[in-house]
């Protein structure tokens, strides 16, 4: 087969669409888009609570529609988004097996190294979405639930709407970086197995425990080499003057997990003996 032939199976636009009219997807779309409206909801039913003397982002979620933004994007990136990033690309290549349609695939033929490639590109564009999607939903619902107003953090500094609108979606692209040690991981396990579910699960199971450790201060230095430390990171771009620091360690340490991780999944998938 030619290199021009190779180079035309499985585009990125037939893989997508097969992706997104998956039920999955469409699932966690949903539940993405649908979560502002269920927190507001529950912020509108739950009675108000004693003052404590002090701000939490649960007490200034209701303040403005960033503040609500910012509420959802904390409440559900530990784990919420961790699970919808691990199904895309721990489901994507395990999948194929459980349907046994992987080796039809392969017999196309598709070289290998691009049936990775291609699916872990439509992965990504999904994990984007999902991910970017949810702050901009946030910010319409809270901007139409409780105004338009400034962003106050619990330091009580003080952001513009638009200005905080820009740092609650600055903050997602953040997310969607800083995640990359989950895509590269499901995909590493993706590869590894013929169960979607034990990918998925693997992945998540990862993160909870990394998120444990993450806890134990006697760990000391070592904590800053968990794929998890860096994960809220982002919460410096509620600051007037925004330190950069942690979340330039952050994307450096998601991203050297991905590429290694990424790399590996090829390199598993270039060998294993594909049976289903």
């Amino acid at each position: 087969m030619s290199t021009i032939e190779v180079g035309r199976t499985l585009p990125i636009h037939v893989e997508l669409r097969r992706q997104l009219l998956r039920r999955r997807t469409q699932v966690a779309f949903g539940l993405i888009a649908a979560l502002p409206v269920i927190l507001w909801f529950a912020f509108t039913v739950a009675p108000a609570a004693q003052p404590t003397g002090s701000l939490s982002l649960v007490d200034l979620a209701k303040g403005s529609g960033p503040n609500f933004a910012v509420f959802t994007l904390f409440a559900s990136a530990s784990f919420l988004l961790v699970v919808v990033v691990a199904l895309f690309f721990g489901d994507t290549v395990a999948s194929e097996a459980s349907w046994s349609s992987l080796r039809y695939l392969l017999a196309a033929p598709i070289p290998r190294a691009r049936l990775v490639r291609q699916k872990a590109i439509v992965a990504g564009l999904l994990s984007f979405a999902a991910i970017v999607l949810l702050p901009l939903v946030a910010l319409v619902v809270g901007a139409l639930a409780y105004g338009a107003d400034d962003l106050v953090s619990p330091t009580g500094e003080s952001l513009p709407f638009w200005t905080g609108a820009g740092r609650v979606l600055l903050g997602a692209v953040y997310l969607v970086l800083y995640l990359g040690w989950v895509a590269g991981l499901a995909l590493l396990l993706s590869v590894s197995t013929d169960a979607p579910l034990g990918a998925v699960g693997g992945t998540v199971m990862v993160a909870i425990v990394s998120q444990i450790l993450d806890q134990i201060t006697a760990l000391e230095g070592l904590r800053d080499y968990l794929p998890t430390h860096y994960g809220t990171a982002w919460a410096n771009l509620l600051a007037t003057d925004v330190d950069w620091d942690a979340m330039t360690r952050g994307v450096f340490s998601s991203l050297l997990y991905a590429t290694v991780l990424g790399g590996l999944a090829v390199w598993r998938f270039t060998r294993k003996d594909i049976t289903s």
